[in-house]
């Protein structure tokens, strides 16, 4: 079965978990892990230094190139970018390494690796020089599980340490890795759910060479930037499940990156890239309980919808306060001072809900079911079969949805999609409210779809397609924040019949009133050619 990860060397595989250090030793004497113990626990204290070019040409491409003291000798390694198994903590790279006589780098090794010219790139710009160093003690102990996976489980307690100008910036490691040696992944989720059930752990994103170079850079450890979604490669030949597996873990990888932001920093754009990486997943999650349905997945179908609308509330006071009263208080304070004042008084206290909401958000994602949604979806994409029992003929009419190829599952999912909105289009004018919101939420979805399975076919016609349908939803999207943000005014107290409110309620009804967006959208989006077809 394709979807579990099996090693492949040169292929190192782990899944990292940050731990609070005062809480360090306790994933050593977990039940759980007690009872996969096969050997004698080994400490060391590992010192690393990671080279690059002055201006991180290495960085760039997602290659980290380090020398690593442990005990008395050294270690070169080099590692590739992360794979498309990446997701829910799971780190998936190729990797080299050797021995070295000295702490010096080799580049004749260096140059039988698939990066060697990227190598002789940078020694042509300037050669490559230590950058930062990491510094930490490490406790390793040897796993064996019972279907013959083996790994290791490793905590780290240290820190990072990059210099810059004459100044050092210091970071604290503090993070448990569980590498997989030989057999499947899924065993590594089971074991970190385990994990978290009982301790103060958290999914990392982000590994020590990534947080390293943002110490360097002198950005906020750990924060980064907010992380939009990407288009996941799918092979040509890949099947159903082999895709779903990669898009599930491709929303899994937008979450799990935007939760540190989302926790720590108030830039609106971490609760709005969150939400769109769960909406994403909630649609593919949907099509993975079509073909594999179980317990497992239902369970973490209602964690995703708990979160999105802990999302979607912040989400909807965000849009109201940033970008709905703005422009509203510019207007009236020109032609109506009363209304002006009203709209101020109503939004001061439309940022004490917006701060309640994002303070809920906070919450659900600083939270241990949070976590449980991040390793409950990497255990389903590397469990063969999303961890469900080989469907019955009776059940499936004999057709395995999950074993087709991908390519002829999306075609024909695509094609419904796109007739259902197509038959709910004639809403566009002269359909109610909800009718909109419908063709709207049908428009989404055609979208996510789209977006999802795209790589799969001619890139010049989805391109055009994508194109013309994100200007459908982009219009229909502006009006259902409208109607958002009258519901949102009305929640608060006293506004149900002050001047401000009303002001709202016009600015809505003159939204609605302008068809002429929408329907220039769609007809554009009528010309589209069908990718898949």
């Amino acid at each position: 079965m394709p979807v579990p990860i099996e090693v492949l060397v040169p292929t190192e595989i782990e899944l990292k978990l940050s731990v609070d250090p005062h809480a360090a030793n306790a994933p050593l004497r977990h039940p759980a892990v007690k009872a996969l113990r096969t050997g004698r626990m080994r400490t060391a204290r590992i010192d690393s230094s990671y080279y690059d070019t002055g201006e991180t040409l290495l960085a760039d491409a997602d290659v980290a190139l380090r020398i690593r003291r442990i005990g008395k000798g050294w270690v070169q390694t080099i590692k590739g970018p992360a794979q498309s198994a990446t997701a829910g903590g799971l780190f998936a790279r190729a990797e080299y390494e050797w021995p070295l006589a000295r702490p010096t780098l080799d580049y004749e090794l260096l140059a039988t690796t698939p990066w060697s010219k990227l190598i002789a790139k940078a020694v042509k710009r300037g050669g490559l020089a230590r950058c930062f160093t990491t510094v930490f003690e490490r406790r390793t102990i040897p796993l064996a599980f019972p279907d013959g996976t083996r790994a290791e489980l490793c905590v780290d307690l240290g820190e990072i340490r990059a210099t810059q100008d004459g100044e050092t910036r210091r970071a604290r490691i503090a993070e448990i890795e569980l590498e997989l040696e030989q057999g499947s992944a899924s065993n590594l989720f089971g074991l970190a759910r385990r994990l978290a059930e009982d301790l103060p752990v958290a999914v990392m994103t982000r590994s020590k060479a990534e947080r390293g170079y943002a110490l360097l850079s002198g950005e906020r450890d750990v924060i980064g930037e907010p992380v939009r979604a990407e288009s996941v490669p799918l092979p040509k030949h890949a099947t159903t499940e082999e895709a779903l597996a990669a898009l599930v873990r491709g929303c899994l990888r937008q979450i799990g990156a935007n939760a540190p932001g989302l926790v720590a920093d108030d830039n609106v754009e971490w609760v709005h890239q969150m939400r769109i990486g769960t909406r994403r997943l909630r649609s593919c999650l949907r099509l993975v309980e079509r073909s594999a349905p179980s317990g497992e997945l239902r369970r973490l179908v209602a964690d995703v919808k708990w979160l999105a609308q802990a999302l979607g509330e912040a989400r909807d006071w965000d849009v109201f306060v940033g970008e709905t009263l703005p422009p509203l208080a510019k207007w009236f304070a020109a032609q109506d001072h009363a209304t002006a004042a009203g709209l101020k008084r109503l939004r001061t206290r439309a940022l004490a809900r917006r701060k309640l909401a994002r303070a809920a958000a906070r919450e659900a994602v600083a939270s241990a079911r949070f976590q449980r949604i991040l390793l409950a979806g990497g255990y389903l994409c590397a469990a063969p079969r999303f961890a469900t029992e080989p469907p019955s003929e009776a059940a499936h009419g004999g057709d395995d949805l999950l074993g087709r190829r991908a390519a002829g599952f999306a075609a024909s999912l695509l094609a419904r999609r796109h007739r259902k909105l197509e038959q709910s289009a004639s809403a566009l004018e002269s359909g109610s409210a909800e009718e909109r919101h419908a063709v709207r939420i049908a428009a989404k979805r055609l979208r996510y779809i789209a977006e999802f399975f795209a790589p799969l076919f001619a890139r010049k016609r989805a391109k055009g397609y994508l194109k013309a349908l994100a200007a459908v939803q982009d219009v229909l999207g502006h009006l259902n924040d409208t109607a958002t943000a009258l519901r949102v005014a009305n929640e608060l107290p006293g506004t149900q019949s002050d001047a401000a409110t009303g002001a709202v309620r016009g600015w809505v009804a003159a939204q609605a009133a302008a068809l002429e967006p929408h329907i220039m959208a769609w007809r554009r989006f009528a010309r589209a050619k069908r990718f898949w077809a």
